[in-house]
């Protein structure tokens, strides 16, 4: 009698790990989407974040999971106990973004004509004063193939970058300006004259005309 007990409690106990163990994970798994939720809440539905490098629109929140909506409107599901564990970026909670334009001009570029295009940049954007803060950058990164300047451009919206698709006109908008300051200064960069040889690798000989005497 007492063996028939002992095994009949060691198929209990083996039993009870395994409910322990599943049912472990699954309250561990559900206690962290909750805290995700409710605790961290990190976005809102219709918020535009950037999460595993990629940006979205969050279009569903529920206690497992969220439903995320790409630029290309996929669906994108993510498990909220994996979310917790990721770095969010929330554009709609973020204060007035940057935006950075590159450009390159000639190593010729005199100094005087690089101090007129900054002036001639901030004179456009403090023009434009309900889409750009006044406050900017016109930064000489670096030199590269001793022919070329690179230079960045940083300027503030006064926005943030939840509406898309305004960025994206005023980001354009400040690129045809530049493109036409470039023009009006005659601001450019020329690419270093290239080396080119040629072979002939025919198999008749190239005909040579040989003048002779009378």
């Amino acid at each position: 009698m007492g063996i028939a007990t002992t095994k009949i409690l060691v198929v209990i106990s083996s039993q009870l790990l395994v409910v322990v163990f599943i049912f472990g994970n699954a309250c561990k798994t559900v206690f962290e989407a909750l805290i995700f939720v409710f605790i961290m809440h990190p976005f809102d539905v219709g918020d535009r974040c950037v999460i595993d490098g990629i940006q979205m629109v969050v279009e569903e929140m529920n206690i497992l999971t969220t439903v995320f909506l790409k630029n290309d409107n996929e669906k994108v599901y993510y498990p909220n106990s994996a979310l917790s564990t990721m770095p969010i970026s929330n554009f709609y909670r973020s204060p007035d973004m940057y935006d950075t334009i590159d450009f390159a001009i000639d190593v010729k570029t005199s100094m005087e004509s690089i101090a007129a295009l900054k002036s001639r940049i901030k004179g456009y954007l403090e023009s434009k004063p309900t889409r750009w803060h006044p406050i900017h950058t016109v930064n000489l990164k670096d030199i590269l193939d001793v022919n070329k300047i690179n230079m960045a451009l940083c300027a503030q919206h006064t926005m943030n970058f939840q509406n898309i698709r305004e960025k994206s006109i005023r980001r354009s908008e400040l690129v045809m300006e530049l493109k036409k300051i470039f023009e009006e200064m005659s601001i450019s960069y020329q690419l270093l004259p290239q080396k080119i040889e040629l072979s002939y690798v025919g198999t008749n000989p190239l005909p040579v005309n040989v003048s002779q005497g009378r």
